[in-house]
């Protein structure tokens, strides 16, 4: 299972920090990523990180201002996005890929997602 969490309220220019928790499978061996999806809109892929936490692959429309990292050891994924803008509202989901030992381009498509975790709202006010 995956449980995100962090998401609130914010101002324009905000930071917060997305959290991933898993749990009942070896998600430390797979590539992970987190994806949003904004009211009536399709999801959207936001960043991915390897299966060893030392790969990244990002969209264009977050690079430089989103950062995804993993900690194997706490089986978690996080998310700290920077620079908040009205159009990073959405709900924000993490998921994992499906291969073993995954590289961040495996994560990249909605598709590509294995698992998904709950969702967490973001709310960025202008």
């Amino acid at each position: 299972q995956l449980q995100a969490s962090g998401g609130g309220l914010v101002q324009t220019g905000d930071s917060l920090k997305l959290s991933c928790a898993a749990s009942g499978r070896s998600f430390g061996l797979y590539a992970m990523g987190w994806f949003r999806q904004a009211p009536g809109k399709e999801r959207e892929f936001l960043a991915a990180v390897s299966w060893t936490g030392a790969g990244f692959y990002y969209a264009d429309s977050v690079k430089g201002r989103f950062t995804i990292s993993r900690d194997k050891d706490k089986k978690m994924v996080y998310l700290q996005m920077n620079s908040l803008k009205p159009e990073d509202t959405a709900v924000y989901y993490c998921g994992s890929g499906g291969r073993r030992f995954g590289t961040s381009d495996e994560v990249t498509s909605t598709r590509q997602v294995e698992y998904w975790g709950q969702g967490t709202l973001v709310t960025v006010s202008s």
